[in-house]
């Protein structure tokens, strides 16, 4: 088998070719991180040079990094990755999640000079500085998620260029948080788009030959509300057989029912819920009169839509890692989730009832309407990076749109 080995060359101290004989890891730029509360630590640069700033947050995934990187969903955050050694498999194409990253930095450990790997284009180093992102690595990560942990998430400033620990910490407090903004149209698609993605042939040990026909004109027609979605979702809609048009998230409900639908599904998206509300708007004009499904975002805005109301998290949730339970089954899925806020449990309507919860603390993980065929959770089925446990739900939510067509 082929095995691609890039070298990144790229995390030098200068720009200029590393002279013959030395090597391009002996020069590394330094870089500092502070933190709105004080704390400030130091590292070194890869990626882009630059000074960037957003929440600090904290991911467990072991691998995944290209999927975190390219979620519309952490639109103004600076993600710091848990698990130690980042950059090994390299980057390609076809892990995309989104047209490219929308994360304001990359926080890691160790970040990997050699990606090797078979599917490999680039190196993680390259990745970022193709697509100017700020990235520090050589970062005690073990000591900033206790921080966080302790704390909650934090605003922070990411710099090579300015390293005055008391600049940079002014910088941090002057930063932008993300409670009251809207950033689901900082990650908009820029026009509607007919979906026609298969899943990767490596999921489940698919094959191109595998893959299923293309939905017919005559195949269910989904609607994707389009908040910031990954790509993945639209893939598993089309696999359900499903014609799938993504629209964006700013569209109305009168938009939304010109183009007949037989069900409409909510995407995932960043930020705080609260000030989307649009989408809120819509949702409410077409619950009831098609099935509905929302992920993430999409089960947030539901809720709100419904009468909920929605809360910031300490932490949040993000990694592959969450133990969730269905109350129906009192089955445990593993679930990958990405989240900051969440749905308060005190101010359910009577129309909503709670369907999954999360075994960690307790918060609710998945809804269902007792009118309506209309559900959502908190966690993203589709993975990408992550466990397919959950993948169950898109058949649930194609079931539901066949029920309504006949």
């Amino acid at each position: 088998m082929n095995q691609n080995v890039t070298i990144d060359t790229t995390q030098s101290n200068s720009h200029q070719p590393v002279p013959e004989g030395i090597s391009p890891f002996s020069r590394l730029k330094p870089a500092k991180l502070a933190l709105e509360d004080g704390s400030v630590y130091s590292g070194y640069a890869f990626g882009a040079d630059g000074t960037t700033s957003g929440e600090v947050v904290f991911n467990t995934s072991m691998t995944g990094y290209q999927e975190i990187l390219t979620d519309p969903s952490y639109r103004g955050q600076i993600v710091t990755m848990t698990y130690p050694e980042m950059g090994n498999y390299g980057v390609n194409e076809e892990d995309e999640e989104s047209s490219g990253p929308h994360l304001s930095g990359f926080i890691v450990r160790n970040v990997s000079r050699v990606a090797s790997n078979f599917r490999s284009q680039e190196t993680l180093g390259q990745y970022l500085q193709k697509h100017n992102i700020v990235g520090i690595s050589d970062i005690d990560t073990r000591a900033i998620v206790k921080r966080i942990r302790s704390v909650g998430a934090l605003r922070g400033v990411i710099s090579s260029e300015e390293l005055d620990s008391e600049k940079l910490v002014a910088l941090a407090k002057g930063s932008e948080g993300l409670v009251g903004r809207d950033l689901v149209k900082e990650v908009l698609p820029a026009q509607p788009v007919n979906w026609e993605g298969h899943l990767s042939e490596w999921w489940d040990g698919r094959t191109d030959a595998q893959a299923p026909a293309d939905p017919g004109p005559d195949a269910p027609h989904v609607v994707a509300l389009d908040f910031g979605m990954k790509w993945n979702i639209a893939r598993h809609l089309f696999a359900q057989g499903c014609r799938v048009t993504v629209l964006p998230g700013t569209a109305t409900a009168e938009e939304v029912i010109a183009l007949n639908p037989d069900g409409v599904f909510l995407s995932n998206g960043p930020g705080d819920p609260e000030p989307v509300s649009y989408a809120i708007e819509t949702i409410r004009g077409l619950l009831g009169k098609y099935p509905m499904f929302g992920i993430c975002l999409g089960h947030q805005l539901f809720a709100l839509a419904c009468g909920a109301k929605t809360f910031k998290m300490k932490f949040g949730h993000r990694g592959a890692n969450q133990p969730v339970m269905d109350h129906a089954t009192k089955k445990i899925e593993i679930t990958c989730q990405n989240h900051g806020f969440a749905v308060e449990s005190d101010s359910l309507p009577d129309c909503l009832e709670v369907t999954h919860v999360n075994l960690n603390d307790e918060t609710i993980a998945g809804l269902r309407h007792k009118e309506h065929p209309a559900f959502s959770v908190q966690y993203h089925p589709e993975a990408s990076a992550g466990p397919h446990d959950s993948q169950y739900l898109f058949g649930q939510f194609k079931e539901l749109i066949d029920a309504h067509r006949s």
